[in-house]
Order: C-alpha cells, then sequence, then structure tokens
C-alpha cells in the first residue's frame, strides 16, 4: 500500500511539472504576442475536454488565440505572462479587435456558402 501511495506521489508530481512547463510556454507566446501588438489583454473559455482557449487582443486591435490543456494552466499562463483577463469578451475589450478582409470573407464564405477565403 505505501508503494501506491509513492507511485501515486511521484505521477502527480509528474503531472504538475508537465503542466508548469506548459504554462511557463504558452506564458512566453503570451508575451511574445503581446510585445508584437503594443500590449495584450485576454479571456478565457473553457472549449470541453480539449482545454481552455486564451483569447488575445491586442492594443493594436490584432488578435489571436492559444489552447492550453486546462483552466488552470490557463489561468496559470495568463498570470505568469502579466495580462489583464477579462471575465467575458463583450463591451470595450471586443470593440477593441480590428478585423481585415481575410476575416470579413472567411466569416461570410461560412455562413452564406461564399467563398470559404483558401
Amino acid at each position: 500500500m505505501a508503494d501506491t501511495q509513492i507511485d501515486e506521489s511521484a505521477q502527480d508530481a509528474k503531472q504538475a511539472a508537465k503542466a508548469e512547463r506548459k504554462a511557463a510556454r504558452l506564458a512566453k507566446q503570451i508575451r511574445s504576442f503581446s510585445e508584437a501588438h503594443g500590449g495584450a489583454e485576454g479571456q478565457l473559455a473553457y472549449i470541453g475536454q480539449m482545454g481552455t482557449r486564451i483569447v488575445l487582443v491586442g492594443e493594436d486591435g490584432g488578435w489571436g488565440d492559444l489552447v492550453a490543456p486546462s483552466h488552470a494552466v490557463a489561468v496559470s499562463a495568463a498570470e505568469k505572462s502579466g495580462i489583464t483577463l477579462h471575465e467575458s469578451f463583450d463591451g470595450d475589450f471586443a470593440a477593441k479587435v480590428r478585423t481585415g478582409p481575410y476575416e470579413w470573407t472567411r466569416m461570410a464564405g461560412i455562413q452564406v456558402g461564399g467563398p470559404s477565403g483558401r
């Protein structure tokens, strides 16, 4: 029984270390995005078993996203990167997003069967 507890503790420690490494990699990517766009803010969106999406909006209106394997990893990455997190993607935060012709063509293609932007 003691061996089982040691094995579980070792496994938990490995999982925690793996999550910490993933959070550090995501934080590095978030900081890079932030530097390229004059700063950034974010919002976390649960996407089921795939994890949590980190939606980023730069001060210049550029946007992007990353996917973390869990909500805890997403929160840790956001904290490590130093960005401000919003509870929801609406209001002033959503108004910062600037889309270009590609996004409009792509969205219209998906919705009405028009060009898909491919």
